[in-house]
């Protein structure tokens, strides 16, 4: 099955409090899409901590201003990996994915899966993983944003699985 890499940005850590989803990206070929997340009214009162915002950049008032609603954002994020297997090299990923489709008001769309399972389904030992990290790292990818941290899993993976075209270089599309 085809593969799509997905991560999510958050509020904060879950070990500072009660996080939410900020921004998702995916990644695919390549190619990359992210969505900012305006906070739900769900989410009054959860945490939000400068350390996450240092990470990622994001502050609060962009994604209150520019973020599209929980409902629009799970509807295209659907649209976008339906019939595709939904990858992340975290497993909080899905705890996110859980809290948006939640503030939709649906029930969570897919499962993502967790990258190490595709490890074990290409019988990567440690060093094949170690250089699939290298190549992931070379290609120029700035990281802590949604689609760019998704376009790097999608370049370790196809490391790992032989796809690697060494003449390709990554493209990020805008946040919407």
């Amino acid at each position: 099955m085809h593969i799509i890499t997905i991560d999510f940005e958050a509020s904060c850590l879950p070990r500072h409090g009660r996080s939410f989803p900020i921004e998702v990206g995916i990644a695919d070929g390549g190619m990359s899409r992210s969505w900012l997340i305006r906070p739900h009214d769900d989410w009054a009162g959860w945490d939000w901590t400068p350390e996450a915002e240092a990470l990622h950049g994001l502050s609060r008032d962009r994604i209150e201003g520019e973020g599209l609603p929980a409902s629009v954002v799970l509807a295209e994020l659907v649209a976008a990996t339906q019939g595709h297997r939904v990858v992340a090299d975290s497993l909080i990923d899905q705890y996110w994915l859980d809290t948006l489709a939640a503030a939709a008001g649906a029930p969570s769309p897919f499962t993502i899966h967790h990258v190490a399972t595709l490890f074990d389904e290409a019988r990567a030992d440690d060093a094949r993983v170690a250089a699939a990290v290298a190549f992931a790292d070379g290609q120029g990818v700035a990281r802590h944003r949604a689609a760019a941290d998704a376009l790097w899993l999608a370049a370790l993976i196809d490391h790992i699985r032989g796809v690697v075209d060494p003449a390709s270089e990554p493209t990020l599309l805008a946040a919407q």
